[in-house]
């Protein structure tokens, strides 16, 4: 069938508010497109004469396709190679959707995004749907077609998961620099007591190479082993900077509303390594160094005013 122009304009405006959605729902920018994509098909394969608000129909379309794709995507994370990690969204990305209030900017975050691979794919469509697009437990049973109260409960309980996995601490950009500034300063001073001083007694470390380049397989738990790791991580050496192809440049930016340090080389990022902060120090350190979740991050990189490198590695 074909698409009337008014159509397609109805569509192209609520682009970017699906595209949010899918992102935070499936934690992978390539599959939020796809997903987006289908609605689109389906969208003009529909009679929109019939669709008495289109938006809510895309919505539910989304949200429906999104819900099937987890259910694939959890049996392709039990063969996955290692940690799997979200793909990780610069600052200033579109995809990352609204950032008004301070629960939007929660849901986005690469801590959160992480925190809600643990829960059901309702549950997950729940929280994203109320927490950051602030639709009302009427809509979203309208959506997931259940009813008020199992919405509400649903809700409740990924609060819950989310609220138990994390304490919540808010920086700034100016803030997030200071803290990877002094990060960065710790990791590359060869002492390990710098790193420790940074980090919660009960830190984590845990990387995704996606079995293309080389990453820990399980997560370093405690701040001394997690400072021993990234002690190691950040000694130069020039095996490392063949293995890279060059001298990586380290940017301090602001990820998925969390301090992070974002590695360049020669224009490509290779990593970024994001920081989750608590009153008491850095808890975890996230690196997502799967080539295949970064070619976003390098598109936005390269459209943007970037600066400056905090330093060159290795």
């Amino acid at each position: 069938m074909s698409i009337t122009a008014e159509d397609l304009s109805r569509f192209e405006w609520s682009r970017g508010r699906l595209e949010a959605i899918a992102y935070r729902m499936l934690g992978s920018a390539a599959e939020a497109e796809d997903v987006v994509q289908e609605t689109f098909l389906r969208w003009q394969a529909a009679d929109s004469d019939r669709i008495e608000v289109p938006e809510a129909w895309l919505t539910k379309v989304l949200t429906n396709l999104c819900l099937n794709q987890l259910a694939s995507a959890r049996a392709r994370r039990e063969t996955y190679v290692g940690q799997w990690l979200p793909e990780p969204l610069l600052d200033g990305d579109p995809m990352l959707g609204p950032a008004d209030t301070v629960e939007q900017r929660e849901s986005v975050s690469y801590a959160v995004l992480t925190l809600l691979e643990r829960l059901s794919p309702n549950e997950r469509a729940v929280y994203v749907l109320r927490e950051a697009f602030e639709y009302s437990h009427r809509e979203i049973a309208e959506i997931l077609e259940i009813s008020e109260a199992s919405s509400q409960q649903l809700y409740r309980r990924a609060k819950q998961h989310i609220a138990d996995g994390r304490a919540r601490t808010q920086v700034d950009a100016a803030a997030a620099r200071r803290i990877v500034d002094e990060f960065l300063a710790a990791a590359t001073s060869g002492r390990t007591e710098s790193i420790v001083r940074l980090l919660t007694a009960d830190a984590i470390s845990v990387g995704d190479g996606g079995g293309k380049v080389p990453a820990r397989t399980s997560a370093i738990e405690g701040g001394l082993a997690v400072a021993r790791f990234l002690r190691g991580v950040f000694r130069p050496g020039e095996a490392k900077r063949q293995y890279v192809g060059g001298r990586p440049d380290a940017y301090a930016w602001t990820v998925n509303s969390e301090p992070a340090l974002v590695v360049v080389v020669d224009g490509a990022v290779v990593g970024i390594m994001c920081l989750e902060l608590t009153p008491d120090g850095v808890t975890a350190v996230r690196t997502q160094a799967n080539p295949d979740k970064l070619a976003r991050a390098t598109e936005i990189f390269a459209a943007i005013d970037h600066g400056e490198p905090l330093t060159t590695l290795l």
